[in-house]
């Protein structure tokens, strides 16, 4: 019975061994934190902060407004967030040797939003036209009164197929649209969300408002930046049933954010149409594009995004500008003589405007203050 003793006590030794060689030491935390915060002059509400530690691997920073958190990281510790409102912000940025393992320094900001806009940054500028035309009657109208969206709206959720057949990097969400102070409000936000690092909303008025032929006014402000893609545009009624390109696509507006390319940027806005060319058997596109000018963008002020269109014709316009046409009257645009649904959306990256980059600024809004149907 002795000699049975001496192999437990053997095996108790070395677990006890093995712990102690199991230690690790404390992490060896980041020291000397030193934060930089600029606010820009020429860009109301932009706050560009650097952040600098010794022994830090990377850096994040927290930006708390008046639509809650914002966290944002970065290996170089260099950020940007445009704040929409006056007031005083907390900003907490954090100098990481790990995710868990941090020392942080808390800031405030003052923040003045001139009086050339309004809440949330809103313009308060801008284009406007009137409630009647000669030989034309209202039909329908929003004009986003009240503090949600009407019965005429539904939302589209998710990142869709393939990131909405575009390879947008966006997750669409009802959290991101409101309804106040007379406007429909979208924002496109850079923040993680299921699979995505961004977030919009999309609505439409499928099943509940469509319409064939008319005046449309939409007036509405821009977002701005690199990557963002906002859109007023429509879908055929049968979409369900021949999907697309088949049902017809009228983009009332687009605009590709960033830098002004090749009738790209925050100053152009497109108008065009989409079908399928039953002869040729191919996807077919037709669209013109306006640039504002004197080096202007669409998110300064609103501007008034038209189509007239009828049996023979469709025709853009901004701020009653005609800049681009095109004639249907032929059997092969037959799908723009049928009633279609609207679509609103901020898009984020994708094929046409590409990914957003160190130079976008998040949070990004589009306003829209009415929508005018005529007949």
């Amino acid at each position: 019975m002795r000699l049975s003793i001496y192999p437990l006590l053997v095996i108790v030794l070395i677990t006890a061994s093995c712990a102690e060689e199991k230690t690790v030491a404390p992490a060896l935390l980041p020291s000397n934190l030193q934060t930089t915060i600029d606010v820009s002059t020429t860009t109301e509400g932009l706050v560009n902060l650097t952040t600098r530690a010794v022994n830090a691997n990377f850096y994040t920073a927290e930006f708390y407004d008046l639509d809650g958190r914002t966290d944002l990281q970065s290996r170089e510790g260099t950020f940007s967030y445009r704040f929409t409102e006056s007031g005083t912000y907390l900003i907490v940025s954090r100098a990481h040797i790990s995710n868990i393992d941090f020392i942080e320094k808390r800031d405030s900001v003052e923040i003045t939003i001139s009086t050339n806009s309004g809440a949330g940054g809103i313009p308060t500028t801008g284009y406007t036209t009137p409630l009647t035309y000669p030989n034309y009657t209202l039909v329908w109208q929003d004009e986003f009164e009240g503090t949600s969206l009407s019965s005429a709206w539904t939302h589209e959720i998710g990142t869709g197929n393939g990131g909405w057949g575009n390879q947008e990097l966006q997750y669409y969400r009802p959290d991101n649209t409101e309804v106040r102070d007379g406007y429909l409000v979208i924002t496109a936000k850079r923040e993680d969300f299921s699979t995505s690092s961004y977030t919009s909303s999309r609505i439409v008025s499928r099943g509940n408002q469509s319409f064939k032929y008319g005046r449309i006014d939409i007036r509405a402000a821009m977002p701005e930046g690199q990557g963002l893609w906002p859109a007023l545009w429509m879908l055929g009624d049968n979409f369900g049933t021949v999907g697309w390109p088949r049902c017809g696509e009228i983009d009332i507006m687009e605009m590709v954010g960033g830098p002004t390319a090749n009738k790209r940027g925050d100053g152009y806005t497109h108008g065009t149409v989409h079908w399928f060319d039953e002869g040729s058997n191919v996807k077919a596109d037709f669209g013109g594009a306006y640039r504002l000018p004197n080096n202007a963008k669409l998110s300064e002020e609103f501007h008034v995004y038209s189509i007239i269109w009828d049996q023979s014709s469709i025709t853009w316009y901004i701020d009653d500008i005609q800049y681009h046409a095109i004639n249907i009257s032929g059997s092969s645009l037959d799908e723009f003589k049928e009633k279609f649904f609207f679509i609103f959306n901020i898009a984020v990256g994708g094929t046409w405007p590409g990914s957003p980059n160190s130079s976008t600024v998040f949070p990004q809004r589009m306003a829209v203050d009415y929508v005018r149907v005529f007949q």
